[in-house]
């Protein structure tokens, strides 16, 4: 076998460094959570324009819920359209970058996470509706 073979065959694939454990790990997993919000911050309008209605939620929840229970569920569906809204963004991410040429299926993918945030979106609406409804003695 030529040299040049043989050294690359000996050569070592770097290994993924050890996971930490307990604790440290968390803290470790909170630090990649944050990564990724600032990210989204800055890359998603769409991300950016939910969290100020989020943060607009907070307070004007507290007026409009029938209950604290309601105000939990109203709070609770705009987190689930960030949810959402994040899953989409890293589907939209890595799609682009494994496909970065237009194609129909990559097309499609896109097309179905839009959906997702759309239904989120329906749900929230659906909830602060309903919200809204009781609070003024509609139902």
């Amino acid at each position: 076998m030529p040299k040049a073979q043989t050294t690359k065959a000996r050569q070592r694939v770097p290994t993924r460094p050890a996971r930490s454990q307990g604790f440290r790990r968390a803290i470790d997993a909170t630090g990649n959570t944050y990564d990724g919000l600032i990210a989204a911050w800055s890359s998603e309008e769409a991300f950016r324009i939910e969290v100020i209605l989020l943060v607009l939620a907070i307070p004007l929840g507290w007026v409009i819920a029938p209950s604290f229970a309601w105000y939990v569920a109203m709070i609770g569906s705009f987190l689930l359209i960030l949810a959402v809204e994040l899953l989409n963004t890293a589907i939209e991410k890595l799609a682009d970058h494994l496909a970065p040429a237009q194609h129909p299926a990559v097309g499609r993918v896109k097309d179905l996470g839009s959906a997702a945030v759309f239904c989120a979106l329906l749900l929230g609406g659906v909830v602060w509706l309903a919200a809204l409804v009781l609070r003024v003695g509609l139902l």
